[in-house]
Parts: structure tokens; sequence; C-alpha cells
């Protein structure tokens, strides 16, 4: 496996190259492994709602940093791929958990904002940029706003584009490469993010029935998109099909590869 400082320069070229970046996101060493000897796949991602999940958690940092920090180090070891965590809100230091996700091989990361103070959510990207700079990394911070995730349902669309712009330009001049925007799914807002970011600054996710296809996402100027939950629930979606055909008589599907 190539050394963390050259992980780090592959994970940000592949950020800013003109293709879009997609990244599935995983959470145990088989589905890891599973998505990185995929054809085209380039780097992973963890999802920590996911992870939370195969332990028995609520997401929302309700599992202890060290159990995560542990499965993350595992997927680390297991592929040949760089791997980006998602932090979730820092566990209270951000620079502290990006400093740890370092020891255990991960080359970038996921930090949400919650909406919190803009100068407290600046603070937190700066302590992550430090963080991987003191290891001697150009960690690749995807530093996420809530500005959509924690709106009311009748707020203004366009204050809201204005805010995630506001918040993603701070973060990216305390150092963040890219911006994340989930919950932003309508091409024109889509592009007026980019327009307010550049091209190649924003990331999204991929929400299942509503998002645009990758290609076209690509075509607007976003840098990666990747599937946070959603892959684990294909999984257990295609799990629970397959139960309930032999609950009523049948057999398991046709074509089921010896993934593990």
């Amino acid at each position: 496996m190539a050394d963390l400082a050259t992980r780090a320069r592959t994970l940000l070229d592949l950020h800013t190259a003109p293709e879009i970046l997609t990244l599935t996101n995983v959470w145990d060493v088989v589905s890891a492994t599973v998505v990185a000897g995929t054809p085209g796949v380039r780097a992973l991602a963890t999802a920590s709602h996911s992870i939370a999940a195969t332990f028995g958690y609520e997401d929302g940092e309700n599992i202890p940093l060290e159990l995560h920090l542990d499965m993350v180090g595992r997927i680390v070891a297991a592929v040949d791929v760089p791997v980006s965590m998602d932090l979730e809100a820092g566990y209270g230091d951000a620079g502290e958990t990006v400093r740890r996700a370092i020891e255990v091989g991960v080359v970038g990361g996921n930090l949400e904002d919650q909406m919190k103070p803009l100068d407290e959510a600046v603070a937190a990207v700066e302590a992550v940029v430090r963080a991987g700079r003191d290891a001697g990394i150009d960690f690749v911070l995807n530093a996420r706003t809530d500005a959509f995730v924690k709106a009311a349902p009748d707020a203004d669309r366009g204050e809201l584009v204005a805010e995630a712009v506001r918040r993603g330009q701070a973060f990216l001049e305390a150092g963040a490469p890219v911006v994340f925007v989930p919950r932003l799914v309508d091409r024109e807002e889509i592009a007026a993010v980019v327009e307010g970011l550049g091209r190649g600054r924003l990331t999204l996710i991929s929400v299942p029935g509503a998002s645009l296809p990758a290609r076209e996402l690509q075509e607007l100027g976003v840098a990666r998109v990747s599937t946070g939950p959603f892959t684990q629930r294909v999984a257990l979606t295609a799990l629970q099909d397959a139960v309930t055909e032999m609950v009523a008589g049948g057999t398991l599907p046709e074509g089921t590869r010896p993934l593990n």
C-alpha cells in the first residue's frame, strides 16, 4: 500500500480531475473489499450512519469514537485505495479526531458544520487542515454545511443557496479543498452553488429517486458524488427482498455472486 502522503495526494488529485469522482460509501471490511475490487473504483468513503447501524447505534456520534475508528482502520488495512472517513461533527475535537483517523490510515474526511456559528465551524475546519499539515499530508477535507439539512420545510430556497455558498466560501478560504452540501438535488440550485463556489469545489450525495445522474453532475461542475447510507440500504433492500421470496416458498435469486 502506498504511503499516507501519496494516498492523500491521489485522493486530492481525484477531486480536482476533470471527471467527477464517484465515491461509494462502505461500512465494513467485506463491503469495502467488494467495492474496491469493482472496476473503475479509485477511492472509498466510509459512512458513519452505516457503521453505527452495523453495531446497533443511532447516527449522530452515538457510536463510540474508538469503535468507529477501529472499523475504519480495518477498512483501510483491507484495501489499496485511498479512504475518506465520515467524521460526523468531529466528536467534540475535530483536530484530535482527524489526528487519530490519520493514525489508522485515513487521508480525507467529511466534517459537519451542523449550522453552528460560522466562526466555530471555520475554526473546526482550520483544526482539521492543521492536523493534516502536522502529519505531513494534504488531508482532503470535505467540509459539509447543513444549510439544506437543517432548513425548515418552508424555507426560502434562494436564501438556502446563498447561505450554503457563504459558508462554503468560508470553508474553502480556511483550507478545505471541497464543500459538501447534502440534500442539494435541484439542477438550478446546484448550478447556483457551483457558480458561487467555483467549478470542482462542490460535492453532493446521490439520493435514490431524486438526484441527477453523475454524468450530468459532472457537466454542471460538481467535483464528487457519494452515496452515504444509501449503499447499505441497497444491500439491505436486496436482503429483505430475498428473504421475502424465500418465506413465500421461493428460492434465492439467480445470479448471486460469491463476493465474500
